[in-house]
């Protein structure tokens, strides 16, 4: 007599047994499809990382306008001093808080005050990235601009020259990139503020991106 679950049949229920349910097929591609997913997103975040300037640099060109996009140290100087040297013919300061008024802001900067009383616009609608590009598309149509150097944090300058480039198609955007002490780009790993930060940004760089391909409209 054969022993218990030996012979032909019982070889044939292990077999079966063994094989693979529909179920199981479904998590392992679900799991490569999620693994792709996570190489694609660690490829496009070191290509994100890799497109911010890490030294100052002088514009590649000079420009019709400047905007500076306000919420690091040293933007506003920095853009001064492009207008202050010719760069553009007028600055646009935008995201500035509706309570500072233009002389608390030209009194920081005492060797750039007489741009002030000629060349200087004040924006205090806009809160965000968003806000910062539909303010200064306003501002770039009324004065009829076709070019314009954005100054903002080098981390910034991605999303800020993607919603800029958004709201003006037609404009040639100049980017120059202000580099903070604090944030080391180049070595943004050593760093557990920094890539925190790097991160962060990158996650708004990626909503605005979706939020573009998306049929929505946000003025």
């Amino acid at each position: 007599m054969d022993a218990i679950g030996s012979g032909p049949g019982a070889a044939g229920a292990r077999t079966r047994a063994a094989a693979p349910t529909p179920r199981g097929r479904g998590r392992r591609i679900l799991l490569m499809v999620l693994g792709l997913a996570v190489a694609l997103l660690g490829v496009d975040f070191f290509a994100f990382v890799h497109q911010m300037p890490v030294t100052e640099a002088a514009p590649t060109r000079n420009a019709d306008g400047i905007v500076a996009l306000t919420g690091g140290p040293f933007r506003i100087n920095d853009a001064l001093d492009l207008l202050a040297s010719g760069r553009g013919k007028r600055l646009l300061i935008s995201g500035v808080n509706p309570v500072t008024r233009p002389g608390e802001i030209s009194r920081l900067v005492p060797e750039h005050q007489r741009w002030f009383t000629c060349c200087v616009d004040i924006d205090h609608s806009a809160t965000n990235t968003i806000g910062n590009a539909v303010e200064t598309r306003r501002w770039v149509k009324a004065r009829g601009f076709q070019s314009l150097i954005v100054v903002t944090a080098n981390f910034h300058m991605p999303r800020a020259m993607f919603e800029l480039g958004h709201e003006l198609p037609d404009v040639v955007l100049v980017p120059y990139g202000v580099i903070s002490d604090k944030v080391r780009v180049e070595a943004w790993w050593e760093n557990s503020e920094t890539a925190r930060l790097l991160f962060l940004e990158y996650f708004k760089y990626i909503v605005a991106r979706v939020r573009l391909w998306l049929p929505l409209s946000v003025e």
